[in-house]
């Protein structure tokens, strides 16, 4: 009996392990007028921890469940033949294309996720550190909630002058602007009764609602889904009429906020596809256990 059961045991198994390591897989799509080089920080490594995505390109990378990290995009970067540079806006300090552990400069738009936590994933857009990109988050597949956010509206265009950096090419939040307690939520601050939202962060919030606009924004910035794959955008069609050069600096234009997100329709003329949701590393095994039942499945009747 145990053996007329082998086959079907060992299929789940390796299906259940192909699950564990399934993850997700993330698409980075530049829809700026201009390069963009994507900085990772995360845990475990994935295969890249920075590159350069030129306009109207993607990647993609598998991420195992379990992995926690974000994702941010670079501009204004000069980079030698060697490898070696920096970036205008979000650099990460490593001198490199790569990131190689390290994390983004403020100001910086990120995008965070943490992937199988109580088996949902967990993702966010933040402006906690400010703003340099406009970042989308749109979602393949996958079960629950599973709303897209990010922050679709120029801010280098409304950004407080106090807050400003160079002639337009980030905004700063007001913790790193000014250093205060209150604006950083630390020390006496450091709860969510205590540090409420600032005038500035309201500006952010206003402009960018699905955003985190300052440390404890979770209710309305936090979003879950289970078993998806992710696509995060540079500079989404409705913000992308910018500048030509590398580094994207402030222009003239209406004063007007955006506060809605970009309509449900728009993904899909993303073209970009449904995921499978099977790792690479699970196809293999599955095909060896299905010729191993083909061939004792006959044996086993005799």
């Amino acid at each position: 009996m145990m053996g007329r059961f082998s086959p079907t045991l060992l299929s789940l198994l390796v299906l259940f392990i192909c699950k564990a390591v399934s993850g997700a897989t993330f698409t980075f799509v530049n829809k700026c007028d201009f390069t963009v080089w994507p900085g990772i920080l995360g845990n475990p490594k994935l295969d890249s921890t920075g590159f350069e995505l030129a306009k109207g390109s993607s990647r993609s990378f598998q991420a195992p469940t379990g992995w926690s990290g974000r994702f941010w995009g670079r501009t204004g970067c000069s980079f030698d033949d060697s490898g070696h540079g920096s970036c205008t806006t979000a650099d990460c300090g490593s001198d490199q294309v790569e990131c190689n552990g390290a994390g983004a400069t403020p100001p910086a738009t990120l995008a965070e996720f943490t992937l199988g936590s109580g088996s949902q994933d967990f993702y966010d857009v933040s402006l906690v550190d400010g703003y340099n990109l406009p970042i989308f988050v749109s979602v393949s597949g996958g079960s629950g909630t599973c709303g897209s956010t990010g922050c679709i509206v120029d801010l280098n265009r409304q950004c407080p002058t106090e807050l400003r950096v160079g002639e337009g090419e980030a905004c700063k939040s007001a913790c790193e602007a000014f250093g205060t307690p209150e604006y950083c939520c630390s020390g006496s601050y450091n709860s969510p009764s205590t540090c409420t939202p600032s005038l500035y962060s309201q500006i952010f919030k206003s402009a960018c609602p699905r955003s985190y606009s300052y440390a404890y924004d979770d209710a309305t910035s936090t979003f879950t889904c289970t078993d998806a794959d992710y696509t995060v955008i540079f500079c989404p069609p409705a913000s992308s009429q910018k500048s030509s050069k590398d580094s994207p600096k402030a222009t003239e234009g209406s004063d007007s906020v955006e506060t809605s997100m970009l309509p449900n329709g728009w993904l899909a003329n993303l073209a970009l596809g449904e995921s499978t949701r099977t790792h690479p590393s699970c196809v293999l095994p599955l095909l060896f256990i299905v010729a191993v039942t083909s061939l004792t499945l006959p044996l086993l009747h005799l």
